[in-house]
């Protein structure tokens, strides 16, 4: 193929963004991402090399990624990857794309923690393992639990651990914790299914392409948000924490939840949209 003035960064660059500027809120960002991951290379270096020109493979790839982009298919999809507390991790379609308010359960979490002795953790619905290796590797004396019902996210959250050198958990099937015998966990958390079934935003954007059974739940998105409070109580010790992930208009329910299963200290906490977005109840036996 003859050099040609088309295949230069930048020309590429601009013709991506004109055709996903119709489909995409975020063009040139999605473009720069697909663009970087084809090159194996950092933002910064189209920035630094705007009359680069990419090899034949690389070009046909990006033109590629960007016709399923325009399709709707998500970034992190195409490039099997996204950052999450500042560390990469591999996703799939199997898994949920690792989102920012999500964060706020790490935040949570890591202050009820302790930095100098041993604790034990469970992240229920564990997905790409985003919660619990990054619990793992923030609290290196924690004994960490992951659970999830698919067997294919757990492959990924797996990987996810030994790339991470997290070596402190334990993986499980188990549908919450239908197959979990393990008791006196310190932290029971999760970001379970809570979109109801109805729900619009299903329809919308990224979320299209994500598996659904980590997204809906019956009754109005509640159904397993209940059933794992319900079941946490019998491996919680007393004084446990249990922190669950909840939609931004659900926190008036999951308290009642909390507050009817026997929960004591319910308090919900906003994310970085002020939006309320985790609730967290102490058990403590009769």
């Amino acid at each position: 193929m003859s050099k040609s003035n088309d295949h230069l960064l930048q020309s590429l660059l601009i013709a991506a963004i004109e055709q996903l500027s119709t489909t995409s809120e975020t063009a040139m960002l999605d473009a720069e991402v697909l663009l970087c991951h084809c090159l194996e290379k950092n933002r910064s270096f189209l920035r630094a090399w705007p009359e680069h020109q990419p090899n034949a493979p690389q070009i046909a790839q990006f033109q590629l990624l960007i016709e399923q982009r325009s399709q709707g298919t998500p970034v992190a999809y195409l490039t099997g990857q996204r950052e999450f507390w500042s560390r990469n991790f591999k996703v799939s379609p199997d898994v949920l794309i690792p989102r920012p308010d999500t964060e706020l359960l790490i935040e949570l979490s890591l202050s009820l923690l302790p930095t100098d002795r041993p604790c034990k953790i469970i992240d229920l619905g564990t997905g790409s393992g985003i919660i619990a290796v990054t619990l793992a590797a923030e609290r290196p004396l924690a004994q960490v639990f992951a659970s999830d019902l698919s067997s294919a996210a757990l492959e990924v959250a797996r990987y996810n651990a030994q790339q991470l050198n997290a070596g402190n958990i334990s993986f499980l099937q188990s549908n919450w914790f239908d197959n979990i015998e393990e008791t006196g966990f310190d932290l029971v958390l999760s970001n379970p299914p809570y979109i109801a079934d109805n729900d619009p935003h299903l329809k919308m954007g990224d979320v299209r392409f994500e598996p659904d059974g980590a997204l809906m739940s019956p009754e109005n998105g509640l159904r397993d948000i209940r059933l794992l409070a319900e079941q946490a109580r019998a491996h919680l010790k007393d004084h446990g924490q249990l922190l669950v992930e909840h939609g931004y208009n659900q926190q008036t329910e999951v308290q009642a939840i909390f507050n009817e299963l026997g929960y004591r200290q319910i308090n919900t906490y906003t994310d970085l949209s002020g939006n309320p977005r985790v609730t967290s109840g102490t058990w403590k036996s009769l």
